[in-house]
C-alpha cells in the first residue's frame, strides 16, 4: 500500500498516543474526465463513494456495498489500488487519544445507471446524490468550501485526492 499523504484534521494531535483505527475504502470511477462522486445537496461538497470496512469484509466487498448504498450502483470490477490517505484526529472515545483512519482508494468500474440508494440517516440529512462531474468542477467547489463553518471532516482528504487525480 502506497501512502499518498497524511492529514491532521486538528492541530496538536499526539499520533503516538493510544489509537483507535478505522479502515475505509473509496471508489475512483472515471468516465473520460468525469468522476462518479457523491454530492451533498445540503452542504454542496463532492466526495468519493465509499466508507468503513465492516468486520470480516474484504475491501472489494466493502466497495460493492458502499457503491450500492450511496449510489445505487453495481461494482463490475476493481482495477487496482491508487494508494491510501491517512487522517488523524482526536478520538471521541475517552479511552483513546487518537483517531486514525486509513482510506484506500481503488480504481473501479460500475454498471450503467443508478438504482435505489440505501443511505444512513446522516447521509439522508446531507442529501447525498450520485453525480458525474468533471474533476476540475468538483475540485473547485470543494476548495471553496474548505474554510466554511460547515465544511465536512472529509473535505481536506477529498481535495487532496481530486488534485492528485487532476495531476495524474
Amino acid at each position: 500500500m502506497k501512502i499518498l499523504t497524511e492529514i491532521h484534521r486538528s492541530s496538536g494531535i499526539d499520533t503516538a498516543g493510544k489509537t483507535v483505527h478505522r479502515t475505509a475504502v473509496r471508489a475512483v470511477i472515471l468516465r473520460g474526465r468525469e468522476l462518479l462522486m457523491v454530492h451533498s445537496t445540503s452542504v454542496g461538497d463532492y466526495k468519493f463513494p465509499g466508507g468503513g470496512v465492516d468486520l470480516g469484509e474484504s475491501h472489494e466487498q466493502a466497495l460493492a456495498r458502499e457503491l450500492r448504498e450511496e449510489c445505487g450502483a453495481s461494482l463490475l470490477g476493481v482495477d487496482g489500488e491508487l494508494g491510501a490517505v491517512i487522517e488523524y484526529d482526536f478520538a471521541e472515545e475517552k479511552e483513546f487519544d487518537v483517531f486514525k483512519m486509513t482510506s484506500h482508494y481503488y480504481c473501479c468500474r460500475v454498471g450503467d445507471g443508478f438504482g435505489t440508494q440505501n443511505l444512513d440517516d446522516y447521509e439522508k440529512d446531507l442529501g447525498f446524490k450520485p453525480v458525474w462531474i468533471p474533476i476540475e468542477a468538483a475540485l473547485q467547489q470543494n476548495k471553496t468550501l474548505l474554510n466554511s463553518h460547515n465544511a465536512p471532516e472529509w473535505l481536506k482528504r477529498e481535495v487532496f485526492m481530486l488534485e492528485y487525480l487532476q495531476n495524474s
